[in-house]
């Protein structure tokens, strides 16, 4: 059967507005013009009678109501960004009306290269997702429009020459799949079909190096692979990564790592090569001697009995608890104090933070990993065992852990009516309200026995964002039947909280006004690592049988 699609009118009478963002497992139809970003899995998407496969790295366009389907493969794990939006065409008279017509001529797969870029855009846009204050929803509009224009740019006309950077990238996994054959930029070049200055340009925006620094990094990387698995010569290693020469190959090598080849090769029989948070792979020692975590988890190092840990951030901890366990330990400031971290020669740096610019720094000091202190208490502690051979502890520990909260909520059932929802809140930063999510007090609230999460804190919690910031006249959309009211240290947000509770918004809400409201100094409790989370397992109790 054939379709007939109308062209698209003139872009400059549309005005485009987002509706929502979101990354699912499960996409599905809707009544506004999709975009669909598959980043992981593999599948197959059937729209009409077409069916199109691998859908990893593709983007498509639907117009409204377009009925589709998602086949996983092999039991894959699909991963697609979904951003739903509305079209608005303005007529002859500049009348707005619906436009629900496809666009692009009907095109339904887009280009969209570089596809890192696409991925970058569409994480800006879902990290701010959750507005509340009208300029919140005026940056994410543009933010929007930035990736509409990044699409629209590459796929206006239906002849539009291939995109350079796409031929680029295409050459870059010929590099990767001819690593050890001989290559100058010029053959590259000519394989993009770019001129040789235009394809240094490119190449260097897409991976942050020169296409024969790239080549080089590629053939280290690889060598580094067999000096720790053969046994093969250093001149047959050598040749099999493609340097022809084996004194260029140990002076590289050496370059790029600071050992030669035999002297990595005997200090990697004592590393292991892991993966962290955002995608590192990083060769760590296998029992550290020197270690720094600097991040708000810290004392999840400390139950699982970590040793040989010389320094951390500790002007948030709890000052009294764990003063005794870190008070042999150097305090590294934040903002991070780099130098002092050079003086303190660790072995391995533990970073709870995304921040790659500030990673790079850390990596030159020692191996890096960076770490979701976001992530649940069980993600924590298996990743931190796999890391530094704590395994079993890890495992004990939460069995532990998971017997006596099974027990403190079982106990707690003649206080709570089984589905109570549960929130917590805190002002911070002045008068600025947040809603606490994945982390703080809130994650120990959270439980097949406990609370339960309102449908609007399930949003929060199901994106992973550890809090979010919050309009006060919004707080009922968030409030559960209990209410946990954090009072912060500073004494602006605590005054700010004191005038907010004088307020008609809070005493309408119904926590407020059953009695169910419960003040928690913020500095002791509002942490999520392990062992306040086994101390929180005394509090609870206590603090739930007496409310203001």
């Amino acid at each position: 059967m054939l379709y007939s699609i109308p062209p698209h009118p003139p872009l400059g009478s549309l005005h485009f507005q987002l509706c929502k963002v979101e990354r699912t497992a499960s996409p599905s139809s809707t009544h506004f013009h999709t975009l669909l970003f598959f980043t992981q899995g593999y599948g197959s998407l059937r729209i009409h009678d077409q069916t199109i496969s691998p859908l990893a790295g593709k983007c498509f366009l639907l117009s409204p109501s377009t009925p589709f389907a998602i086949e996983s493969l092999y039991d894959s794990v699909i991963e697609c960004y979904q951003i739903s939006f509305t079209v608005i065409l303005f007529d002859e008279d500049n009348k707005p009306l619906p436009y629900p017509d496809a666009l692009l001529d009907g095109r339904i797969e887009l280009s969209a290269h570089p596809s890192a870029q696409l991925l970058r855009l569409c994480d800006a846009l879902l990290l701010d997702s959750s507005t509340s204050s009208e300029m919140d929803s005026f940056w994410q509009q543009l933010r929007f429009q930035k990736l509409l224009g990044f699409l629209l740019e590459q796929n206006l006309s239906p002849t539009h020459i291939p995109n350079k950077s796409k031929e680029v990238e295409n050459s870059i996994r010929y590099i990767q799949q001819n690593y050890q054959e001989n290559m100058t930029v010029k053959q590259l070049a000519q394989l993009a079909n770019v001129p040789s200055w235009q394809y240094t340009l490119l190449f260097r925006q897409l991976t942050g190096k020169k296409p024969l620094e790239y080549v080089t990094a590629l053939r280290i990387h690889h060598a580094k692979k067999l000096l720790k698995s053969s046994n093969d010569s250093l001149r047959d290693i050598a040749t099999q990564v493609g340097f022809t020469d084996e004194y260029y190959f140990n002076r590289r090598f050496r370059k790029t790592t600071g050992y030669t080849p035999r002297q990595y090769s005997r200090l990697t029989q004592r590393m292991e090569l892991v993966q962290d948070w955002t995608g590192h792979e990083v060769e760590i020692p296998l029992q550290p001697q020197r270690i720094i975590y600097i991040g708000e988890t810290f004392n999840d190092l400390l139950a699982l009995h970590v040793e040989n840990i010389v320094g951390g951030n500790f002007t948030w901890m709890e000052r009294t608890i764990y003063r005794d366990k870190v008070r042999h330990m150097q305090d590294i400031a934040f903002p991070v104090d780099y130098d002092h971290l050079t003086t303190l020669k660790p072995d391995l740096i533990i970073f709870a933070n995304a921040e790659e610019d500030k990673y790079k720094q850390m990596s030159r000091i020692a191996p890096t990993l960076t770490f979701n202190s976001f992530a649940s208490l069980e993600e924590r502690l298996h990743t931190l065992g796999d890391w530094l051979g704590k395994k079993t502890e890890a495992r004990e520990w939460l069995r532990k852990y998971h017997t006596n909260a099974a027990t403190m909520w079982n106990q707690l059932r003649s206080e709570l009516v089984p589905g109570e929802t549960a929130s917590v809140f805190i002002h911070e930063h002045g008068g600025s309200l947040f809603v606490m999510g994945t982390s703080g007090l809130s994650s120990a609230l959270y439980h097949p026995n406990g609370f339960s999460p309102v449908d609007k804190m399930q949003e929060v919690l199901q994106a992973g964002y550890g809090f979010i910031e919050i309009q006060e006249k919004d707080i009922h959309l968030y409030a559960g039947d209990r209410i946990f009211m954090l009072l912060s240290e500073n004494p602006e947000s605590r005054q700010a909280t004191a005038e907010f509770m004088q307020s008609d918004k809070w005493h309408s809400l119904p926590a407020v006004q059953n009695g169910y409201v419960y003040f928690v100094e913020a500095q002791k409790w509002n942490w999520g690592a392990a062992l306040t989370r086994e101390r929180l397992l005394h509090m609870l109790p206590l603090l739930l049988c007496h409310s203001s």
